[in-house]
């Protein structure tokens, strides 16, 4: 478990389930606005490398220039963000080199099914994340070839940048004080099962399942202490990468960039006579 500090509140961060690709946990001792601003940041603001410019060779085939390249741009590529800079943070002034990008180059004739794999990376760093991805079918005569130039970039420039998808839901805050008068009828009407019954007593099997709809409350006993609230300070994150960073990685450098907007914004406020 992850400890921190916000507005002098504690921060507990409880893992719930991680894999190469997804990341979920519980965050309390945040607010709603904390909460938002570090899903926007994870979605627009951590950059990844994708395919930004493409110089067509040879194309005879049935899809235009402008297509494969909108293709070719939303093919997630591994990113590597300790050897490359953004554009305009690099020394070449975001006139290309290769320590802000690299080049992907691509040769085939048909017939065949051209697939992201067949995307030849001058950097072995940054190549295709899903290698089965299909481009485009070439028939008997047709060819297909071209030097795409890689990028990091940001979501809020074009979705193509963009690492994750992520949201977040206010966790349940779920109280069972008294026995209800009906709780078969409780633990029955709740569509994600949230509740069990042990001798007739109605339990929580599993808060975490809790969507919030109130099916339970709105048949409940008025009079019984059954309450289904989403908590102000406490909230579920869901994260799933695209691929090109892992779910752990985007959350640092979405914590990183967060820091460096407060540090920015405190630096100016001090110019402020």
């Amino acid at each position: 478990m992850l400890r921190g500090k916000i507005n002098n509140s504690k921060m507990d961060i409880k893992l719930l389930n991680k894999d190469k690709t997804k990341l979920s946990f519980v965050a309390e001792g945040i607010d709603n606005v904390f909460a938002n601003t570090l899903r926007r940041i994870s979605l627009v603001e951590v950059p990844v490398m994708a395919v930004s410019e493409v110089n067509f060779l040879k194309n005879n085939c049935a899809l235009y220039d402008e297509i494969i390249a909108h293709r070719l741009g939303l093919i997630p590529l591994t990113t590597d963000l300790d050897s490359y800079n953004m554009p305009e943070d690099c020394k070449c002034k975001g006139n290309g080199c290769a320590s802000c990008q690299t080049v992907l180059t691509l040769d085939t004739k048909g017939p065949c099914t051209v697939y992201a794999s067949d995307l030849t990376a001058k950097d072995p760093a940054i190549k295709p994340v899903y290698p089965k991805m299909p481009i485009v079918i070439l028939l008997k005569n047709q060819g297909l070839k071209l030097e795409a130039t890689a990028r990091l970039g940001r979501g809020k420039e074009h979705t193509k940048f963009s690492p994750c998808h992520i949201y977040y839901k206010s966790y349940p805050d779920i109280k069972v004080e008294k026995d209800l008068k009906n709780s078969e009828s409780v633990e029955k009407i709740c569509p994600t099962h949230v509740f069990s019954l042990e001798s007739g007593k109605l339990k929580i099997k599993d808060e975490l399942a809790c969507i919030l709809c109130n099916a339970c409350t709105d048949i409940s006993d008025p009079k019984s202490s059954l309450t289904v609230n989403p908590s102000e300070n406490k909230f579920i994150f869901f994260l799933e990468s695209w691929g090109q960073l892992e779910p752990k990685r985007i959350m640092q450098e979405a914590l990183k960039i967060f820091d460096s907007k407060l540090d920015d914004f405190s630096k100016s406020l001090k110019k402020i006579k």
